[in-house]
């Protein structure tokens, strides 16, 4: 599976969120998730498996719990193939500057 098809999953794009924020147990995970998209706790596992199976997530085991990290590799691999993009972000950014900069003189900031 491709990054972008991994990362195109919003359940799996929170998933990362709360990874990104430290380890987490399976049980933890699904906590948060199942109540937030309504999917149930096997929903939650395949998600991980995913993740797991992708590169984007390690997990070990902790007596019976499963800890989950999140793993950055392929997360590069999406910031190396942004990066051709980056160049048209710095003129819209400052075209966005410009226009908020305009609005606040327009109404006497």
């Amino acid at each position: 599976m491709h990054a972008f098809d991994v990362l195109g999953d919003p359940v799996r794009r929170r998933i990362l969120e709360l990874l990104a924020e430290g380890e987490r147990s399976s049980g933890e995970v699904v906590e948060v998730i199942a109540p937030a998209f309504g999917i149930s706790q096997a929903g939650v596992s395949q998600h991980l498996k995913v993740l797991r199976e992708n590169g984007f997530a390690r997990v070990r085991p902790e007596g019976t719990r499963r800890v989950y990290e999140l793993d950055t590799t392929p997360l590069r691999g999406v910031d190396d193939w942004l990066e051709r993009f980056r160049v048209f972000w710095p003129h819209k950014l400052e075209a966005l500057a410009t226009e908020v900069a305009r609005g606040k003189k327009e109404r006497g900031e």
